[in-house]
């Protein structure tokens, strides 16, 4: 399943929205991702062709089954690479910042690994 790195933060946000709120409006991921509305409706217009999202008659977004799926991949690898940097002492914001850089790029054998180090870590706390 192949999706440019931008498509991925789209569908986080629009999830980590939901679970906040209860619901996804485009309003919402502007000022969440820092972007202007033309952006959004861009964005929105190509994820639903897509197949990731669904738009009903009052604007609201749902995640697609398929959308759901990336959208708890990348938002998994956010917290959990999050955690391993708080874990080595790293301040959460930038620990956030820095998991938001790495999760779309990371390789599975390297995030896995994060993954047992930072249980081994928490566990030895």
């Amino acid at each position: 399943m192949n999706i440019y790195e931008s498509a991925e933060d789209y569908l986080e946000t629009m999830l980590m929205l939901r679970e906040e709120h209860g619901f996804i409006r485009s309003l919402d991921i502007a000022n969440h991702l820092g972007v202007t509305k033309p952006s959004v409706s861009y964005a929105v217009k190509t994820l639903k062709e897509n197949g990731y999202i669904n738009v009903d008659e009052n604007k609201l977004i749902t995640l697609t089954k398929s959308g759901l799926e990336i959208a708890e991949r990348i938002y998994d690898r956010h917290k959990k690479l999050t955690k391993f940097f708080t874990l080595l002492g790293v301040d959460e914001k930038i620990a956030r910042e820095d998991a938001c850089k790495i999760e779309h790029d990371i390789s599975e054998d390297s995030f896995n690994a994060i993954c047992k180090m930072s249980e081994k870590m928490a566990t030895e706390k």
